[in-house]
């Protein structure tokens, strides 16, 4: 294969660096072809490197062809006389210290902060405006070579707990866990097969709603397609196997759902999506009876409603519905 061409030209200082083309032939690893063939809409898509979709970190085979195909790599940048003053330059225009806006849960404070080249923030929780920073939880211990991310926070309304998720690599799959705040302790609750969801926990303190997909089958975890996921609830300190089913359409394996409990804690709304769709559908659960189904609000996927707040069985809602710059509306739940 012929050499790749490279050009790299910055200014700084006045001075502009570049570089030539290496003339060095590069020999590409063998990259082994399977024969994969899938159907869609009755057309035949060959995929001779689904192989490849394996987590690196569980397929040997996959993990060799990602270092093999990094020594050629890193055998041409580091051939190039400028990568160093690059790298040089983007690092020092990173170098700085960032915080997050601040925000008030459950009578605490909370911020994130980086020093400047670290790989994630870490959050820090001040009990008063005027208290000393503490560091709550540093998601740049939690791997050596900084893969895993905080990829969610959520706090109960009375301050105990927070729910914290983590993504490795860069997946879309979430595990949600819970820690008590004033020990700073994780507790052994673990919420896996999170896709595409947040937390929101009830009123009292003691769990949370979530949504989740079956766990795939051996090796399919990065290759299943998101359907079928269900709406649960969590109560803290128990099993994942424990957690009630709240909602669940079988014959609509499309369709996907947010949760969100008011701020009074007495509903439960679901936004229900579909792809991609920018538009949603929504319904809402009394908290307060037990035995209270999902009723249907917003029934059809024609306009975006974004839940604002309520008071009582009146809901507000920002929604493009009559109005393409969008507009507050009111809903009373009950002569909707």
């Amino acid at each position: 294969m012929n050499p790749m061409t490279f050009c790299a030209v910055l200014a700084m200082g006045g001075a502009v660096f570049s570089a030539n083309d290496n003339p060095a032939s590069i020999d590409y690893p063998e990259t082994r072809r399977v024969d994969q063939v899938d159907v869609y809409h009755g057309v035949e898509v060959a995929d001779p490197y689904r192989w490849l979709e394996a987590d690196v970190r569980e397929s040997e085979e996959v993990a060799a062809w990602v270092a093999a195909q990094n020594e050629v790599t890193f055998e041409y940048l580091e051939s190039i006389p400028e990568r160093e003053l690059l790298r040089e330059r983007l690092t020092n225009l990173w170098d700085f210290e960032r915080y997050s806006s601040p925000f008030k849960a459950g009578g605490r404070y909370y911020y994130s902060k980086n020093d400047g080249l670290q790989d994630h923030g870490v959050i820090y929780v001040m009990e008063a405006l005027d208290a000393e920073p503490e560091i709550l939880m540093d998601p740049n211990t939690w791997s050596e070579d900084g893969t895993t991310a905080l990829a969610g926070l959520s706090f109960s309304d009375d301050g105990r707990y927070v729910a914290y998720a983590k993504s490795e690599a860069g997946s879309d799959w979430r595990t949600w866990y819970v820690m008590d705040i004033e020990s700073r302790r994780t507790l052994e609750d673990a919420i896996q097969w999170v896709r595409f969801s947040g937390v929101s926990w009830t009123k009292d303190g003691r769990g949370f709603f979530y949504s989740r997909f079956d766990e795939p089958d051996e090796g399919e975890k990065h290759q299943v397609v998101a359907l079928d996921q269900k709406l649960y609830y969590h109560r803290v300190g128990t099993s994942q196997s424990e957690d009630v089913l709240v909602y669940h359409r079988p014959d609509q394996p499309e369709w996907g759902y947010g949760p969100h409990v008011t701020e009074d804690g007495r509903y439960l709304l679901i936004y229900v999506w579909r792809g991609a769709e920018p538009r949603n559908r929504v319904m809402y659960r009394d908290l307060m009876d037990p035995y209270a189904m999902p009723v249907d609000l917003i029934e059809e996927f024609e306009y975006r409603f974004s839940f604002v707040g309520n008071d009582g069985p009146v809901f507000y809602f920002r929604t493009n519905y009559e109005a393409p710059k969008n507009r507050i509306i009111a809903i009373d739940i009950r002569k909707p």
